[in-house]
């Protein structure tokens, strides 16, 4: 007697993009610094928002021009403020000396809300000294926050990793291979640095995703550069697919790398993504690495992380890549 026989059934895979997105989209799931172009809609707007998050993400320069145009805005508001309150209602310096009585509000709201005070200028009757009340306890407010806000920023460990800007499906250990190099864009040091690679594409109405096997997924230091490889044997999904298809199936290899930084001993995370326009068959990249300079130093120019030239040589024998840039298994000439 036998026991029981249960059949296997392979587990769908899905990134979080589900089967059915991509079947017409435009663009790519993922951009080449990292952002998603999915988005969820229909949110309420209240519930969605969270500032701390927007303020945090922001780029260094929007997140000036934030501060600079909320700042402004907020004295502008405080000096219509004070001239609702009636002509007398500041007194001092003549308004003529900062062009007119607008001005010399704002000019006024400037020094209240900095708690700056130097004087010239002073509330009179109890509207002025209700709005003055009002601007100095929001001062306070607004610049804590911006200070907070300020500091989580420059506290926040982020990970700047420089991608090559375009793979390479090149020979590689008596096959082919999907390749990419990754350099820290920082002088940080990261550590424990973990890839993984993402294959993505459309097969019949639904999208399917495969995660790369490479040739190492992990690294243990990153002082130089890292490339990351797949080698495309027979139990690789790129096997026996032509770029033609890849673009056909509107195909994209998602990146997401992840390590601890060293300073502040939290993960850190980078993200980006080779569409099939973005890769170089036939070819291989340029070392990066310098000569031994007198004191023995190793180095990288990074600026030739992307650098390319033509595989050559054994690659001129598998027709297949010259022709159809099919990913068929490299055999090297015979002798």
């Amino acid at each position: 007697m036998t026991g029981p026989r249960f059949e296997v059934v392979e587990e769908p895979k899905d990134l979080g993009f589900g089967t059915i997105v991509g079947g017409v989209n435009e663009q790519r799931l993922l951009n080449r610094d990292g952002t998603f172009n999915p988005r969820r809609e229909g949110l309420p707007f209240l519930s969605s928002l969270s500032l701390y998050h927007y303020f945090l993400t922001l780029t260094w320069p929007r997140f000036f021009a934030v501060v600079v145009g909320a700042y402004v805005v907020a004295n502008g508001a405080f000096a219509v403020a004070y001239l609702a309150c009636g002509s007398g209602a500041l007194i001092g310096t003549v308004p003529t000396a900062m062009g007119n009585e607008f001005w010399r509000a704002f000019f006024f709201s400037v020094e209240t809300l900095a708690t700056i005070g130097y004087g010239n200028v002073t509330p009179n009757g109890m509207p002025a000294h209700l709005v003055m009340t009002a601007e100095s306890l929001a001062g306070l407010l607004f610049f804590a926050m911006a200070t907070g806000i300020l500091f989580a920023r420059f506290s926040r460990p982020t990970a700047v990793l420089r991608f090559s800007e375009r793979a390479v499906v090149t020979p590689y250990r008596n096959v082919a291979a999907f390749m990419f190099r990754v350099a820290n864009a920082r002088s940080n040091q990261l550590v424990e640095l973990e890839a993984k690679v993402l294959f993505s594409r459309i097969e019949g109405s639904a999208r399917r995703y495969d995660e790369l096997r490479l040739e190492r997924s992990r690294v243990t230091f990153f002082p130089l550069s890292w490339t990351v490889v797949h080698p495309i044997d027979e139990s690789s999904p790129l096997h026996g697919v032509t770029h033609d298809e890849l673009t056909a199936k509107d195909a994209e290899f998602m990146i997401l790398i992840t390590g601890i930084d060293e300073t502040f001993s939290q993960t850190v995370h980078a993200r980006s993504s080779y569409k099939p326009a973005e890769i170089a068959f036939g070819h291989r990249f340029v070392s990066v690495y310098n000569p031994v300079d007198a004191a023995g130093i190793v180095s990288i120019d990074v600026r030739r992380l992307s650098d390319t030239e033509p595989a050559g040589g054994d690659m001129a024998h598998t027709g297949a890549w010259q022709h159809t840039g099919h990913f068929a298994g490299y055999a090297p000439p015979r002798r």
